[in-house]
């Protein structure tokens, strides 16, 4: 096998700018690349469409009109499109590039997440599909795949390569675009989509995030369009007891079947999900679910794909057809013959005269180029022997036989050609066919000890994504120091997979109390604890001494990583408050005078003030300031 073409794009530059470094991810419409832009010298995500895709001109030509308009929709929590053009036969978008991993990872290895984890990565999904839906565009392929979480834990919401303006989405017509497990009944049963499809999208993520499991499965894509016309998404507490009603409450009305039931856009769900939120308590939030991981290999209802309305498998399993039809729900034809029409029906008629057409037409340009030409046949997923056959039947022949690894199809059958299926070449041409091995693997490499940096680049070399970053202390492993890997080392995963790493912060150090002390003081005691000092750059009254430390961060008893910093406020001395006049008043008017301005005050009595009551002096005169809180003395007669 040539392993030098395992990808042929891994090494090269697409239209003398992009040079693409690595694979990032594999879907069904395209593969995802680490590239670098030459020109701005910067890191970015090249997103380019499968072959057999880009051969489509329509479908080409409505992904870049599509991928303008997104370009124009600025959100901190939309990842960004920068560029977009096509090399050859390699038609591409440059995005912004986003270190971390995907929301499917995280359930992939994690399973349910807590409530509040949740609705923490729920909401910044709502505020970007919100501020779509405002502009007027509709998203139409929702999942976990398409949320981005930055190891700076700020979430992303990818891919609108799917997007539609609103004002353009009546029908489609013959397929549905999407991904089966997330698509709204609307979408299989008429082909419409507006922004409540991204609602019923985000219902059923959040469903998956509660419970760890998608709520519709079947062994084949048509059962789960099945169950998505004619089954409502069960609430979440019914596959983890305990789940607040709130949540299945929310889960319900994102995921209606009748579209009319759900929110009318994410901004909606959004005003509905910060109301939930806020009526859950902490330990509702908090509440630890149980870990039933998700399924870790590939799944087909996890890709984007076209999606016919013509489908094969029934729910129940029989071998018999599932048909989409526009004015009912998915139903299942019965097993005798159906009666033939008197009419035939207009879709019908049109698909027979465009096919006689074509056919025509083909007939035609035969004859005028006397034979000489014909089309690569479309190759993808046939056997090898498959593939050499329908050559040999369109007058072709095998060239080269090429070997590479794919996550998407099936290992001895074919990837891609070389020319692409459709091109026109000359009979008896040669053919290369590019051969799956299947996914590529790996084992999670040992990177226990070693520096992050040193860590990362190893995780690379091993054709693994260096993944979310977490710190935790360790008297074993110094600060700075991986600890260990999420999933283990020796885990077998595809290439391509995001690893966490967990990092020490070394042995855990409690804080001493600094507050009332001089700086240098506050620095030696905290140095010799082993942490770092800074100064605040501002300073505060307090009721410290001016040049006293007023304030600690963290507090004093808290835990801290050794060599962590301890950032320290200083004290300008307590608030100066001007001091009430109260000579001449009744001592207990005075008392209460002064202690309402934010003064102690103690009572001064001679002999001859035994049994006075009236203020004859004070310490402070009336007017002035003190520092609040200090003491003021009343003389009494």
């Amino acid at each position: 096998m040539d392993t030098t073409l395992q990808d042929p794009l891994v090494g090269q530059v697409l239209d003398g700018r992009y040079r693409v470094d690595a694979r990032i991810a594999v879907g069904g419409m395209a593969t995802v690349y680490r590239a670098v832009d030459t020109r701005l010298d910067r890191v970015l995500a090249l997103k380019v469409m499968h072959p057999t895709l880009a051969a489509d001109v329509s479908f080409v030509e409505r992904f870049i009109r599509e991928a303008k308009s997104v370009a124009r929709l600025a959100h901190p929590n939309v990842v960004q499109v920068f560029d977009q053009g096509a090399d050859g036969s390699y038609v591409y978008l440059a995005m912004e590039y986003v270190a971390g991993c995907t929301l499917r990872d995280v359930l992939r290895e994690r399973g349910a997440l807590q409530p509040r984890a949740a609705l923490d990565i729920l909401e910044p999904v709502l505020a970007a599909l919100g501020a779509a839906h405002r502009a007027g565009f509709v998203h139409r392929d929702m999942k976990p795949e398409n949320v981005l979480i930055g190891d700076d834990g700020r979430v992303k919401v990818a891919d609108f390569g799917l997007v539609r303006a609103v004002d353009t989405v009546t029908n489609t017509t013959g397929a549905v675009l999407g991904t089966v497990s997330y698509l709204a009944p609307e979408q299989i049963e008429h082909g419409t989509a507006d922004p409540r499809v991204d609602v019923y999208a985000c219902g059923v993520v959040l469903y998956e995030m509660l419970t760890g499991a998608r709520p519709h499965h079947g062994d084949s894509p048509a059962q789960v369009l099945y169950q998505h016309l004619n089954e409502d998404v069960p609430p979440p507490s019914a596959a983890v007891p305990g789940l607040s009603v709130e949540l299945d409450e929310l889960v319900a009305s994102a995921t209606a079947r009748n579209p009319r039931l759900r929110p009318d856009d994410a901004v909606a769900l959004l005003g509905q999900v910060l109301q939930a939120r806020s009526a859950l308590t902490d330990e509702q939030l908090d509440a630890v679910p149980p870990q039933a991981v998700t399924s870790e290999h590939d799944n087909a209802e996890d890709r984007t794909s076209v999606i016919p309305r013509l489908l094969p498998v029934n729910p129940a399993g029989e071998d018999q057809e599932l048909v989409l039809n526009r004015t009912s729900r998915l139903e299942t034809p019965p097993p005798e013959p159906p009666r033939r029409s008197a009419r035939p029906r207009s879709g019908l008629l049109a698909l027979v005269v465009a096919v006689l057409v074509v056919f025509g037409i083909g007939a035609g340009v035969w004859y005028i180029n006397s034979g000489q030409f014909t089309k690569v046949p479309p190759l993808l997923a046939k056997t090898e022997a498959q593939a050499r056959e329908r050559l040999k039947s369109a007058g072709l022949e095998v060239k080269k036989v090429k070997h590479a690894y794919s996550d998407t199809v099936k290992r001895g059958t074919v990837i891609s050609t070389d020319p692409a299926p459709g091109a026109r070449v000359r009979s008896h041409d040669s053919v290369t066919l590019t051969l799956s091995d299947g996914p590529e693997t790996t084992q999670v490499p040992d990177v226990k000890g070693y520096a992050l940096d040193a860590a990362q680049q190893r995780l690379k070399k091993a054709n693994l994504v260096p993944g979310m970053v977490t710190r935790a202390f360790s008297d074993e492993v110094p600060r700075g120091f991986v600890i260990g890997t999420d999933p283990v080392a020796g885990t077998e995963r595809h290439g391509g997979s995001a690893i966490a790493l967990v990092v020490s912060k070394g042995s855990p150090v409690e804080v001493p109390d600094v507050t009332g002390a001089s700086i240098d003081d506050a620095k030696t005691e905290l140095q010799d604890a082993g942490l770092q000092v800074k100064i605040a750059d501002t300073q505060v009254t307090s009721e410290f001494d001016a040049g006293q430390v007023a304030r600690q961060s963290p507090g004093a008893g808290k835990e801290a990583g050794e060599g962590d910093t301890v950032t320290l406020t200083i004290s300008k001395g307590r608030e100066q408050v001007v001091v009430p006049d109260v000579v001449g008043q009744n001592v207990d008017d005075a008392k209460k005078t002064l202690e309402a301005a934010g003064f102690q005050v103690e009572e001064s009595r001679g002999l001859l003030g035994l049994f006075g009551d009236t203020v004859k002096n004070q310490s402070v005169k009336g007017g002035e300031k003190a520092p609040k809180g200090s003491t003021i003395t009343l003389k009494i007669r």
